[in-house]
């Protein structure tokens, strides 16, 4: 893929990002784009739109690695996570899947997109051969977060739904994408970021 970075970066700077970007959001961008070049840099701007969109919004726009409930800490997530949930915020929620396990590691969401449940953390441990069962708190490293969102969103870990179901030649399905990672929640909002992420990449080199 050749990408004028320049004009990428102005695009989502002016229509995304308020006007300006933090160090730490180019960081995160950059990230993933070179992540997608060297995992999967075959199949047209689409996807990888797609997957810059979602990790706009499941990030809150930082565009960095964060944890469930944006807490600064483990302890300060799993405390948001029980108040909401005996509350009955969390009408889903059947077992209370960020309560620290025996040996103290809480499995609650992490990362450019929200990585929850030990079952989860075990099949991105296999498919990016990198141990989160030992350290679950590496799903916030930078290139082990790239690696679970973009290996992820292809290859359908999170919900069975993956990126080729939705984008192929001729075709792009920017709402339906959405079940690739959360059903229909906010599937209009992400697909509204999506498509401008795809004008962005529609950019070559002058």
């Amino acid at each position: 893929m050749q990408l004028d970075h320049r004009v990428f970066f102005d695009l989502v700077r002016t229509k995304l990002f308020g006007g300006r970007l933090t160090s730490g959001q180019v960081e995160g961008l950059t990230a993933i784009l070179d992540g997608w070049s060297a995992r999967a840099a075959q199949g047209g701007n689409d996807p990888l739109a797609y997957v810059l969109a979602t990790a706009f919004h499941e990030t809150a726009a930082t565009m960095q690695p964060v944890r469930e409930t944006l807490a600064a800490s483990d302890r300060t997530a799993i405390a948001r996570l029980e108040q909401a949930f005996a509350a009955g915020k969390l009408g889903s929620v059947r077992m209370p899947y960020w309560r620290p396990d025996e040996n103290g590691r809480s499995w609650l969401g992490r990362g450019l997109v929200q990585l929850t449940h030990r079952r989860n953390y075990e099949a991105m441990s296999e498919i990016t051969g990198i141990d989160l069962l030992t350290d679950p708190g590496r799903a916030m490293e930078m290139p082990v977060s790239v690696a679970i969102l973009i290996e992820g969103m292809r290859r359908g870990s999170f919900t069975g739904r993956k990126l080729d179901d939705y984008f192929g030649p001729g075709r792009a399905d920017w709402t339906g994408a959405r079940k690739i990672i959360n059903g229909n929640d906010r599937a209009e909002l992400v697909a509204r970021h999506a498509r401008v992420f795809a004008q962005a990449l529609d950019t070559r080199p002058h």
